[in-house]
């Protein structure tokens, strides 16, 4: 492999890191505070599947830099500007219906790439993309189901979930345009779409719910330009890390 292939495997693999980090940091956010304890259980362990599989991705990273790092100097010691993060992950959960419609957005984006990347030539990203999957399909089934509930329930949830997807859905086009580490690799992200689309209007249909229409979206999360949101995650992940370099418990 040419070291610009090389690089751009690491960029694409720290992107994927960095997405399931990121959303794992925010779902977490809602342990203690879920409506019901069985949902505050459920989004607590969706969080522990996402910062699992964000292990595996840093520490397939790091071996593919050979420079001495580690999951957690990628996890702990980066900025926001070297985060590969799309930026749908990293906005504030908001009430409960936000909450949902970010995670089912994204899963939605998630499962279809790992569909796609468990082909993957690289053998090791192909591994994480398979046992990743069957962690994402049960998220994906979970929060389509809080998306009907939410939807096509009382009054007060419709209102709820209509002013999560004014708020969210201004960042689900970046998901499928491509950066330019995924462009060297070949990943046809854009081929996605269709496929993303169709799952996303299916479940929204049974919502009574429609995707708003000539919506300006937002870029920049792959290629490290975020929102003001991303330092204030960083600044409480990493803060430990920060004060007490190389700490062991």
């Amino acid at each position: 492999m040419n070291k610009m292939k090389s690089n751009s495997l690491i960029d694409f693999s720290l992107h994927l890191a960095d997405n399931a980090l990121i959303l794992g940091q925010r779902n977490a956010e809602w342990c203690g505070h879920g409506p019901v304890l069985e949902q505050d259980i459920a989004i607590t362990n969706i969080s522990l599947d996402l910062i699992g599989q964000a292990r595996s991705l840093y520490q397939y990273a790091a071996q593919l830099k050979a420079d001495g790092s580690t999951e957690d100097s990628l996890a702990y010691l980066r900025t926001e500007r070297e985060f590969r993060n799309c930026l749908l992950v990293e906005q504030p959960n908001g009430d409960w219906a936000q909450t949902m419609l970010r995670q089912f957005l994204f899963s939605s984006y998630q499962y279809y790439l790992y569909q796609y990347l468990q082909n993957n030539k690289e053998e090791t990203l192909a591994a994480i993309a398979e046992k990743s999957l069957k962690e994402v399909s049960y998220h994906l089934r979970w929060s389509s189901e809080w998306i009907i509930r939410l939807g096509d329930g009382t009054e007060e949830s419709h209102s709820r979930i209509l002013k999560a997807l004014e708020e969210l859905w201004r960042y689900t086009g970046e998901l499928f345009i491509a950066a330019p580490y995924e462009n060297d690799l070949g990943i046809a992200i854009s081929s996605l779409k269709h496929d993303w689309s169709k799952k996303v209007n299916t479940v929204f249909e049974e919502a009574t719910l429609k995707a708003p229409e000539n919506v300006f979206m937002h870029t920049g999360g792959k290629t490290g330009t975020h929102t003001e949101h991303l330092g204030f995650i960083l600044t409480e992940l990493q803060y430990i890390q920060r004060v007490y370099p190389g700490c062991e418990w």
